[in-house]
């Protein structure tokens, strides 16, 4: 596909209110659907230890009833017209998404407003959110790759919010009360800094006088801004980390360390390595060597993170109990060979070409279009970034994946997290 077909400056309409809210629309007439997605500025980061889960918890609430209708009534409405709309807090931002007919953007619209602006949180229904919240965690505990993970950020992160579970521990859950979910809401939910997608058979004059009608009196002077991201250093040397699961027949690994920024000049470097280890075809490097050509593990796949803080490139297997050191030494002698061996023209091609090759799939839905809009005004990526984004992709060189491996992994300063039967030692 040429590139300048992908939506750029031209398709992408823009709209800034007074309160701080930017407003974002792509018209597609193709169907008589909308999606809309985006974000406010309230998440985990203004949590401490002992109120872990309160962000995640408060945007559970936010549609269990509102100042003018009942967590009954909010349902009803959407499924009798058959739509859907979603709130979910995270580490940094609570996100929302709808999708629905053209003809019902006026309902999603309405009730994203009065969930975000007026939620009363009943008693009855944070009671019931608690209870799932709280089944949820104990899955958690009964899950070697989740307990993995938890052990992973732990200690990768010591004493910074990273280290923290945004879902939040079966402690901090119980003891987190009605009127700390209202605080939490009046503290950091408001339209400074919140953005609003909206892709589909809508004009963009008509969304914008709606989306003023909606949320354009939203003033919260108050609106406190989170916390800023605490730098991270790599641990001076490996550590590992086990967590003890009698009774299960599987150990999962993840192992890795601080990753880039999505801010950082070398991320869609870093990005393109990533693919080439673990993500591309069967996922990438680790899964031919690790899974197929040594049968060590039912699967093997890195990721990158590239938040607006150090997150984690990671690497992740799943394993018999007694394959983890063999799979551990194998996973780490693929990074090793990243770092220390350039990357051959027709592998690079074939990640490159998968790159941008698979970019205007994700584009071809309405929701698909919109998360990617949502990514663009979030990090400043600029409204051109689709158009930019091939060439960016084809610049990157074998030099400059074996560099960008180098300045962010050390395998002598990992960090490894197991879970699942047997002591420390497995």
């Amino acid at each position: 596909m040429n590139p300048a077909s992908f939506p750029g400056p031209e398709q992408i309409r823009q709209h800034h209110f007074a309160n701080g809210l930017t407003l974002l629309l792509y018209e597609n007439f193709t169907a008589e659907s909308v999606s809309l997605e985006g974000i406010v500025r309230a998440g985990a980061l203004a949590e401490g230890r002992e109120q872990a889960g309160l962000a995640a918890f408060t945007a559970d609430c936010l549609m269990r009833g509102t100042a003018s209708r009942s967590f009954e009534q909010i349902y009803d409405e959407l499924e009798s017209v058959g739509a859907s709309l979603g709130i979910s807090g995270g580490r940094h931002l609570t996100g929302f998404s709808g999708d629905g007919l053209a003809e019902e953007f006026d309902l999603l619209l309405t009730l994203l407003a009065d969930a975000l602006r007026h939620p009363i949180f009943p008693a009855a229904q944070v009671e019931q959110v608690r209870g799932e919240i709280l089944t949820g965690l104990q899955i958690r505990a009964n899950d070697t790759g989740q307990m993995a993970g938890l052990a992973f950020y732990e200690t990768l992160y010591p004493d910074h919010p990273y280290g923290r579970s945004s879902s939040g521990y079966a402690e901090t859950v119980t003891q987190i009360s009605r009127d700390d979910l209202a605080q939490f809401h009046h503290d950091y939910y408001g339209p400074a800094g919140m953005i609003l997608t909206v892709v589909g058979a809508v004009r963009f004059e008509e969304a914008v006088a709606k989306v003023d009608a909606a949320l354009g009196d939203w003033h919260v002077p108050y609106q406190r801004a989170l916390p800023t991201v605490p730098p991270i250093q790599r641990p001076l040397m490996t550590q590992r980390r086990h967590v003890a699961m009698p009774g299960k027949s599987q150990t999962d690994i993840l192992l890795g360390v601080p990753g880039p920024s999505r801010a950082a000049a070398d991320y869609l470097t870093a990005s393109l390595a990533n693919t080439i280890l673990g993500v591309f075809g069967m996922m990438g490097r680790l899964g031919e060597a690790v899974r197929e050509e040594r049968g060590l593990a039912y699967y093997a796949y890195s990721q990158l993170g590239g938040g607006f803080g150090p997150t984690p490139w990671l690497a992740s297997a799943g394993v018999a109990p007694e394959a983890v050191e063999e799979a551990t030494a194998s996973i780490v002698a693929e990074i090793e060979r990243l770092m220390h061996e350039l990357v051959d023209g027709e592998e690079l091609a074939d990640n490159i070409a998968y790159r941008t090759g698979s970019m205007p799939v994700s584009l071809e839905t309405n929701d698909g279009l919109a998360s990617a809009l949502t990514n663009m005004a979030l990090h400043d990526l600029g409204l051109d970034y689709l158009q930019r984004y091939p060439q960016m992709v084809g610049a990157i060189t074998a030099a400059d994946i074996q560099a960008v491996m180098q300045q962010y992994w050390r395998t002598d300063q990992l960090v490894i997290a197991t879970a699942g039967p047997g002591g420390s030692g497995q």
